[in-house]
């Protein structure tokens, strides 16, 4: 069987990334030819909407327990209180410390390990504590045929781009299928609807060849996302509503528009009248009028001579 995701000679887990941006955007050349330019990242517009609280809460929380258990980083930041930069950076080290990213590191290996799976690869060695995680991942996905395994994507009416992890059939239906290890899918269930939304709609993009080419249809009123809590071995499969996800979509690129525009102000001038009336010289008064010729009248001609016989006649 043909894998559209697949590029010959990949190994699973270490395929070559896309060139991107200094802002990290993928660089991709539009249809019609040109110069790459930067796509928005989709996991980028799908956050567009995604309610951070909790996100954030837990941020703190682990800021928190770091500076606990590392005196040295609040030493550091007594010392350093007034510079944002040396604060940034403690609070990374914090967040280490409290091993927020460990969870992130053992996702992403994770990942590259169910990839091999569903490529028939050899696992290698891997640890006692995360054998059942995979185990689970394999007991879950069995019923699945895997049509498409990571590839880079596009949607080139959004001008987005991204990389979903699976495509699948199921009972004779093709499906976006997505895994995820956090501890909790709850709280980002509208972002990731929103990004197999996208998905759904998207055509596979080769960057070294800049080409496009279609991908097996799927069903666009739901994907699957697998949910593998790393450590747990347990793996539990949901549906989840990507048409849904989709009308969240067209509005992040209202949102997004939103945010790019820049003419929120205008110069702020008083009408000619006041200024006029508040003029404190006789060259005030040939100044506004020298300035505003276009939009000048006889009745400003009257106001200006009647100002101009007051200032007048105080100086007298």
């Amino acid at each position: 069987m043909t894998d559209l995701f697949d590029v010959p000679g990949q190994v699973a887990g270490e395929a070559e990334e896309i060139p991107r941006d200094r802002w990290g955007r993928p660089l991709v050349v539009p249809p019609a030819g040109g110069k790459p330019i930067g796509y928005t990242r989709a996991t980028h517009l799908a956050g567009l909407l995604e309610d951070t609280y909790n996100l954030s809460r837990w941020q703190q929380r682990m800021v928190a327990i770091g500076l606990a258990d590392r005196p040295d980083l609040v030493l550091a930041v007594g010392a350093h209180r007034d510079n944002k930069e040396k604060l940034n950076g403690i609070a990374e080290d914090a967040m280490e410390a409290a091993k927020a990213h460990a969870a992130a590191t053992t996702g992403t290996a994770i990942h590259a390990l169910t990839e091999r799976i569903d490529r028939g690869q050899l696992l290698g060695e891997v640890p006692e504590q995360y054998r059942s995680d995979l185990d689970a991942y394999e007991r879950a996905t069995r019923r699945f045929e895997h049509l498409a395994i990571e590839r880079f994507t596009v949607v080139d009416e959004l001008k987005v781009g991204g990389t979903p992890d699976r495509i699948v059939r199921f009972e004779g239906e093709n499906y976006i299928f997505d895994l995820k290890t956090g501890s909790s899918v709850d709280f980002g269930a509208g972002k990731i609807a929103m990004q197999l939304g996208i998905y759904s709609r998207a055509v596979a993009y080769n960057w070294r060849t800049q080409t496009r080419e279609p991908l097996p249809e799927v069903n666009q009123e739901r994907g699957i996302v697998a949910h593998l809590p790393a450590g747990s071995g347990h793996c539990e499969l949901k549906w989840v509503d990507i048409a849904a996800g989709w009308d969240a979509v067209q509005l992040a690129v209202q949102v997004k528009a939103h945010r790019a525009r820049k003419s929120w102000y205008s110069p702020f001038t008083m009408p000619l009248a006041d200024q006029i009336a508040a003029a404190a010289t006789v060259a005030d008064l040939y100044a506004i009028h020298r300035a505003n010729t276009a939009q000048w009248t006889d009745e400003l001609t009257q106001l200006a001579a009647a100002r101009k016989r007051v200032l007048l006649a105080g100086d007298a």
